[in-house]
């Protein structure tokens, strides 16, 4: 691959950056490698105002790449847990989170796979999804588009509030409930149908429409009129990505990592 030719990896990157635009200066939280990378590119480039950390207490002053390295970066300040919550609560962070399941409503699941009493799978546990649901916007990542992660009827657990009243306490909307993205290595989609289906924004270069409705478990609303595609990251944006992980740590999170743009 060459300097200029930009692979999935690295559409994935910068659709997920693109959650971050026109927000203000608010935390701006990447949950694994991707969507971190996401974040740093939104702010070295179009929105330079977020605050970021560096996954671990301290906020930074510019991204830090993933992976080994040999220096530290510059920090501004510390980000210990009561800061962060501080933000959290108050609704001023924008996460990119990286669930197992979703549903039709934006309901996640990061918890168990299959009947939580007797599971096929015991996952992380709903950790601090149902609080950051309700607390500050939201976005989705997926690394494989299939109907085992965009779950027809409800996610197996529930770990996260989305857009069913059923699951409200007294049917009334939860005060900051906003779900922004969901950005899959097929599409990238939000929450802007009728109801708050989720509708496509656009579809990765190459990708037909029907591969998406064929990995979907539930029906996605499509816009009338033409499709938008996918902007594929021009040179400065991959000089910036490849900046950020000198490892090339994103490739290997995508099956093959194949060109942005599939041949016809």
């Amino acid at each position: 691959m060459g300097d200029t030719e930009a692979t999935l990896a690295d559409l994935l990157v910068a659709a997920c950056a693109e959650v971050w635009r026109g927000d203000p200066e608010w935390l701006a939280t990447g949950i694994t490698p991707i969507p971190r990378l996401g974040a740093s590119l939104a702010k070295l480039s179009f929105n330079p105002g977020l605050m970021i950390t560096d996954g671990e207490n301290m906020f930074l002053e510019e991204p830090a790449p993933i992976g080994p390295r040999d220096a530290g970066p510059t920090a501004e300040g510390w980000a210990p847990y009561a800061r962060t919550f501080d933000n959290l609560w108050g609704g001023r962070r924008h996460a990119l989170v990286a669930p197992v399941q979703l549903d039709r409503f934006g309901q996640s699941n990061i918890s168990v796979i299959g009947d939580h009493a007797a599971p096929k799978a015991a996952l992380l546990g709903a950790r601090g999804f149902p609080g950051n649901s309700i607390s500050h916007p939201n976005s989705y990542f997926f690394p494989q588009h299939n109907r085992r992660a965009l779950v027809e009827g409800e996610v197996d657990f529930v770990c996260s509030v989305g857009y069913n009243p059923a699951r409200w306490p007294g049917g009334k909307l939860p005060h900051r409930l906003e779900l922004r993205r969901i950005v899959t290595n097929l599409c990238v989609m939000d929450f802007g149908g009728p109801a708050n289906a989720i509708r496509l924004v656009s579809l990765h270069p190459g990708v037909p429409l029907e591969e998406v409705h064929d990995n979907t478990g539930f029906d996605v609303v499509v816009p009338e009129g033409e499709i938008a595609e996918t902007a594929v990251p021009d040179e400065a944006a991959l000089a910036i990505i490849r900046r950020l992980d000198p490892h090339d740590i994103r490739a290997s999170l995508i099956k093959g990592n194949p060109p942005a743009v599939r041949a016809a």
